[in-house]
């Protein structure tokens, strides 16, 4: 039986993924369901998500995976541009060669992912390689908050992403890790505050995109 963590992460993990969407009902009664949990640890589970804006309660409708405003949006990323360039640049004063052997193995399976149009895949590895980057920085706390801001960013790229565009520009996350190898971290503070800019731009406020799913099926595929 899953633990509240366990099951904060796996619905964090639907999200980062794209299989859970903005607007997504998650019901107390079919999440205990799915978890096999009481609707009591799945209460504690949806407040906590709701603490970090992953979920929105609404009064006699129940809890819903929030839709970022063009407001949010603008504000989870003027706060990975606060947070991110910092942990690059300390990332390049400690890093090892085995952090960036790692690194370079991933960003290979991101392209590997892009190559094949994969774009679950895709989106899931350039995600995951900016939560590496800040667990190899050394700082839980940022690397937690940027879990949350990672997992706003999904449904933002949900809403205002074309299907086709890439989840982050091909070769910015290669010449990050250069920057860092070399040590430079005012570089690499440049890179990441480049390459997030980028993102953004790439996004269309003006055409939020609508998605169909099961919840059951987005779930399950971790369980």
């Amino acid at each position: 039986m899953p633990g509240a963590d366990e099951i904060v992460e796996r619905i964090l993990r639907a999200i980062l993924e794209h299989r859970l969407p903005p607007g997504t009902k998650l019901g107390e009664e079919r999440l205990a369901v799915i978890f096999g949990v009481s609707r009591t640890q799945i209460r504690m589970v949806l407040s906590r998500l709701a603490h970090d804006r992953i979920v929105t309660p609404v009064a006699n409708r129940g809890a819903f995976v929030s839709s970022p405003s063009v407001a949010d949006a603008r504000e989870v990323f003027e706060a990975r541009r606060l947070i991110e360039p910092a942990l690059a640049s300390r990332l390049a004063a400690q890093v090892t060669a085995e952090q960036v052997a790692r690194l370079r193995r991933h960003v290979a399976q991101e392209e590997a992912a892009r190559v094949a149009k994969d774009r679950r895949a895709m989106v899931r590895l350039t995600g995951e390689f900016h939560l590496m980057l800040a667990e190899m920085a050394g700082n839980a706390v940022l690397a937690r908050t940027l879990l949350e801001l990672e997992s706003l960013t999904s449904l933002i790229l949900i809403l205002y992403d074309s299907p086709q565009a890439a989840a982050c520009p091909p070769g910015e996350h290669l010449e990050l890790i250069e920057a860092i190898e070399a040590g430079d971290g005012e570089r690499a503070a440049r890179r990441m505050r480049t390459h997030l800019n980028h993102v953004e731009a790439a996004l269309d406020y003006d055409a939020p995109q609508v998605e169909t799913f099961d919840l059951e099926r987005a779930l399950s595929s971790d369980l």
